[in-house]
């Protein structure tokens, strides 16, 4: 019996899933390249014009279907929210500083227009979405709902019906309700 070697675009798809984005048309799985602290610190990075995922399974949210690619370049505007499976910035305490600072957080609804219409639900800082009063063009929600795909259609989705938390691309959200 002999066993093939795998090749090296093959070995890159067997990588583990740290992170989630998604865009209007795609839920990407994969490992975000480059990411040396949290996934939102590096999203935040002014000086990239595009995120690049190795290992990547882009699933069409529209119509269900499966592309794997050993990389993709996912340029910054098209990011709708992402989401880190593993933590790989290694700053649990930092993380549970930042949640339990003693800051009511808020309830709050997103919505993205697109080919699909994407609603996430969950709590904020307050006012966290106003990009120019801390300088960053995304935002964490915290506790969140993902609605307006078809889960059940598209079973590869259901990653994304409930997620700890969510980080935002404020400049994406077509509009809000904010709670407070």
């Amino acid at each position: 019996m002999t066993r093939e070697q795998p090749s090296e675009s093959s070995a890159a798809l067997d990588l583990m899933v740290e992170d989630l984005i998604v865009t209007e048309s795609f839920l990407i799985k994969g490992k975000v390249e480059g990411k040396f602290t949290r996934l939102v610190k590096t999203l935040e990075d002014d000086s990239r014009d595009f995120v690049v995922v190795s290992g990547a399974t882009m699933i069409d949210l529209l119509h269900g279907e499966v592309i794997k690619t050993p990389r993709v370049h996912v340029n910054m505007r098209e990011v709708l929210f992402a989401h880190e499976l593993v933590d790989g910035g290694s700053d649990f305490y930092q993380k549970r500083l930042s949640t339990d600072a003693g800051v009511e957080r808020v309830r709050i609804r997103v919505f993205f227009h697109g080919p699909v219409n994407i609603e996430v639900a969950g709590r904020i800082r307050p006012r966290a979405y106003e990009a120019g009063l801390q300088a960053r063009s995304f935002f964490v929600m915290d506790e969140c709902e993902v609605r307006g795909l078809d889960l059940e259609e598209i079973p590869e989705l259901g990653i994304l019906a409930k997620l700890p938390y969510t980080i935002v691309h404020a400049a994406r959200v077509s509009y809000l309700y904010d709670f407070s």
